[in-house]
């Protein structure tokens, strides 16, 4: 039978192992850390571990942990999507935004009372945060760039010229759109590119700072 300590007990492991997530987190700067798991997996494991005492059993009656489970699962959803970001083309915070998960529903794990099992899964998520991002470095992977060049009217290059300029850089080309715009007149291309080798853009980019008609550009990698 539960317990007021069993409520207690539960919720400061919680606390702890999310906690131990959260410094992880926090080491790499990121927007959520030690505080901000710590709480959450505290709040999954105390609203959980409250449902199942006896008191609040008989007031509510059966299937409240269920019901509440659906309540966590629900508002962390809000918490998580306030850590991804939108910068330019490139969307950052998903990891952060899946972690946070992670903690909550480790924390619900504990407050029912599976201890073996949120300490497993808190190392489990502790080993995927600090191993998995070595290893996803080291895969071959392709790295895509959303380009736009503005060029002077008067000097501009045409497509096929363009088109061999991103070639020569190891990049793979989309379709392009264009635009005409501004006084003086630019001629301005845009596109996605990609390549095997992130080394390139760098290439790419002292190419462009070397061209005299190259009124603007931007380079914007995508990734998390």
């Amino acid at each position: 039978m539960m317990t007021e300590w069993d409520v207690v007990v539960r919720s400061l492991v919680a606390l702890i192992a999310g906690g131990a997530i959260g410094l992880e987190r926090s080491f790499h700067g990121r927007a959520a850390g030690l505080r901000t798991y710590a709480l959450v997996c505290f709040g999954s494991a105390l609203l959980v571990a409250a449902s199942q005492y006896e008191v609040f059993a008989n007031t509510h009656g059966g299937g409240e942990v269920t019901r509440v489970i659906q309540g966590i699962v629900t508002g962390i959803g809000f918490l998580g999507a306030g850590v991804i970001v939108k910068e330019g083309f490139s969307v950052r915070g998903l990891t952060t935004s899946a972690s946070i998960w992670v903690a909550s529903a480790i924390g619900i794990v504990i407050g029912i009372g599976s201890h073996l099992s949120g300490a497993v899964a808190s190392v489990a998520t502790l080993i995927a945060l600090a191993t998995l991002r070595r290893l996803e470095d080291r895969l071959p992977s392709q790295s895509f760039v959303h380009v736009e060049v503005e060029f002077e009217r008067a000097r501009a290059i045409d497509e096929a010229a363009f088109r061999d300029l991103v070639r020569r850089h190891g990049f793979a080309m989309r379709e392009m759109s264009y635009r005409l715009h501004g006084s003086p007149p630019l001629v301005q291309y845009r596109t996605v590119i990609w390549s095997s080798r992130p080394d390139n853009v760098s290439a790419l980019q002292r190419t462009l700072l070397e061209m005299q008609a190259v009124a603007h550009f931007r380079l914007s990698p995508s990734r998390d």
